[in-house]
C-alpha cells in the first residue's frame, strides 16, 4: 500500500499547489446614495438624529420594557412559522456552500472489479474456447478539475455571499417578527381600550335615556329630547359590537404572528396600561444605522455573490484542466491480487480549449455583469428605501408628541363642556341637543385619545424596526 499512498500524497499536494486566483473583479462598496444626515424641518424633533446608542446593538429585551410583551416575543421567537422558514433557508444555504466548497478538493472513490469473460472457439488464440478472469481494486479521482483560472472558486465564492445572505434575511425577519408582535400587542391593547370606552359610554348614555324618559313621562322634556337620548345609546351599542369583533380580530393576528395561542394573562387590558411598554433610544446617523440594517447587508451579500460569478463567467474563456487517475492492483485470479507485481495505475488529463461556441461564453459574461449591476441597482435601492422609512418614522416621532398633548387638551376641555351642558340641561337651560352635541365631542375626543397613544407607541415600534433592531450575542450563536 505504501506505494498507492505516496501517489494520493503527490497528487492531492500538487493539485493544490496548481490552482489559482480568481478572475472577479475587485470588489468596492458603493457610495450610498443618500444625504449624510437625517431630514430637518417644523416636522422633526430638534436633536433627534444625535448620535445614541446604535438600535442594532440594543437587545430586544432591553427595548421592550412591558414583561407581558417580552414573554409574546419570546413565544413568537420560539414558534412564529416565517422564522422557522428563515432558519431552514440558512441551513439549505449553508450546504449549498459546502457543496461549492467541496468541488475544490478531488473527490476520491474506492472500487472493486471483478470480471469473467468466455472466448469462442473461433475467437481463441489458442483454437479452443477459454474462460478469462480479472480482479481489480484500487483508489479513483475522476473529472477533477484543476482550478488554475479560478472557476470554481468564483462559484464557491458566490455560494458563501448567497449564504451569508440569508443568514441576513433571519435577522430581517427577526426584526419585522419583533416589531410586528409589539404593534398587534399594543392594537389589542387599544381596541379593548375603545370597548371599554364604549361599555362606560353605553352605561352613561342609558342612564341618561332613562332620566329624559322619567322627564318626558312628568311633561318637562320633549319627545325629541327623548329620541335624541336613543340616538346616543344605540350609537354606543354600534360602537361596543364595533369594537368587540376588532379585539377578536386583533387577538386572532396576535396569535398567527406569536405561532401558538397565546395565554390569557399575557393579553393586554387596555392601552393605558402599556404607555410606558417601549424604551425612547436615539436613532444615530445614517452611515451608523443605514449600512448596518440586515436588510442592506443582505442586498450588499447578494451584490458581492453577482461580483465573483463575473469571475467564473471569465473563467470560462479559458482551458479547463480535469484529471482522471487510478491506482490499484489487478490479477487474474484472487490470490494474486495483492502481490507485488499486481499493481497498476493510470492517468488522464484533458485539456477542454473553448475555440467556437456562437457567442455563447461572452453572453454568459455580459449575463454575469448586467447581473451585478442589477445587484449595485437594488443595494442602492435598499438604501433609499431604509432612509425613507427612517426619515418618514422621525416625522411622525417630531410631532406626535405635540399631537398627543393638543390631544388630552381637546379631551379635558370636552369632558368639561360635556358636564357644564349637562348641568344646564338638568337646571332647564338648555335642551338636550347641547347635551348629545357635547357627549359626542367628549366621546370623539376620547377615542383620539386612544388613537394618539396607539400612534405614539407603535411609532417606537417602527423606530425599532427600521433602525435596525437589536441582535444580542446569544441570538447570534444561536442562529449559526
Amino acid at each position: 500500500m505504501k506505494p498507492m499512498t505516496r501517489f494520493l500524497a503527490f497528487f492531492l499536494g500538487a493539485t493544490l499547489l496548481l490552482t489559482g486566483c480568481t478572475l472577479a473583479p475587485e470588489y468596492t462598496r458603493p457610495e450610498p446614495p443618500v444625504p449624510a444626515a437625517w431630514p430637518e424641518g417644523p416636522a422633526y424633533k430638534e436633536g433627534a438624529a444625535a448620535t445614541g446608542a446604535a438600535m442594532a446593538d440594543l437587545p430586544w429585551k432591553e427595548f421592550f420594557i412591558d414583561e407581558q410583551l417580552r414573554q409574546l416575543i419570546a413565544l413568537a421567537l420560539e414558534n412564529n412559522r416565517d422564522l422557522r422558514v428563515a432558519a431552514l433557508n440558512i441551513e439549505r444555504s449553508r450546504a449549498q456552500y459546502q457543496i461549492r466548497r467541496a468541488d475544490l478538493f478531488p473527490h476520491v472513490d474506492a472500487n472493486a472489479v471483478g470480471n469473467a469473460f468466455r472466448a469462442s472457439e473461433d475467437l481463441s488464440r489458442t483454437g479452443e474456447s477459454e474462460t478469462t478472469h480479472e480482479y481489480t481494486v484500487g483508489l479513483g479521482v475522476s473529472a477533477y478539475e484543476l482550478d488554475l483560472f479560478g472557476r470554481v472558486r468564483s462559484l464557491r465564492d458566490q455560494a458563501l455571499e448567497e449564504y451569508l445572505a440569508t443568514g441576513q434575511a433571519r435577522r430581517s425577519v427577526q426584526i419585522s417578527l419583533v416589531a410586528e408582535v409589539a404593534v398587534n400587542y399594543l392594537t389589542l391593547a387599544a381596541d379593548r381600550e375603545r370597548l371599554q370606552l364604549a361599555r362606560e359610554t353605553l352605561a352613561s348614555q342609558q342612564a341618561s335615556y332613562q332620566l329624559t324618559k322619567s322627564r318626558f313621562e312628568a311633561g318637562v322634556a320633549s319627545a325629541l329630547d327623548l329620541h335624541q337620548a336613543q340616538t346616543s345609546v344605540e350609537a354606543a351599542r354600534v360602537d361596543i359590537a364595533r369594537y368587540t369583533g376588532l379585539a377578536a380580530q386583533d387577538e386572532n393576528a396576535l396569535t398567527l404572528v406569536v405561532g401558538s395561542p397565546v395565554p390569557p394573562e399575557l393579553l393586554p387590558s387596555a392601552l393605558s396600561d402599556t404607555l410606558t411598554s417601549l424604551k425612547e433610544v436615539p436613532p444615530g446617523l445614517p452611515s451608523e444605522v443605514l449600512l448596518r440594517r440586515p436588510d442592506i447587508l443582505q442586498a450588499e451579500n447578494l451584490l458581492q455573490g453577482a461580483n465573483a460569478n463575473i469571475g467564473a463567467a471569465r473563467a470560462a474563456f479559458f482551458p479547463r484542466i480535469t484529471l482522471n487517475s487510478t491506482v490499484g492492483y489487478s490479477s487474474d485470479e484472487l490470490s494474486g491480487l495483492f502481490t507485488s507485481g499486481a499493481s497498476v495505475w493510470t492517468f488522464s488529463p484533458r485539456i477542454t480549449l473553448p475555440i467556437f461556441n456562437a457567442g455563447s461564453l461572452r453572453a454568459g459574461l455580459k449575463v454575469a455583469e448586467v447581473d451585478r449591476d442589477i445587484a449595485v441597482a437594488r443595494y442602492e435601492k435598499a438604501i433609499q428605501t431604509a432612509f425613507r422609512e427612517v426619515a418618514d418614522a422621525l416625522a411622525q416621532r417630531g410631532t406626535i408628541d405635540e399631537q398627543l398633548a393638543a390631544q388630552q387638551s381637546l379631551t379635558d376641555a370636552t369632558a368639561e363642556s360635556y358636564r357644564l351642558s349637562q348641568a344646564r340641561y338638568e337646571k332647564g337651560v338648555d335642551s338636550y341637543l347641547n347635551v348629545l352635541d357635547s357627549q359626542r365631542s367628549l366621546y370623539g375626543a376620547q377615542q383620539g385619545l386612544i388613537t394618539a397613544r396607539l400612534t405614539r407607541l407603535t411609532n417606537l415600534a417602527t423606530l425599532y424596526k427600521v433602525l435596525g433592531g437589536g441582535w444580542t450575542t446569544e441570538e447570534t450563536v444561536a442562529a449559526n
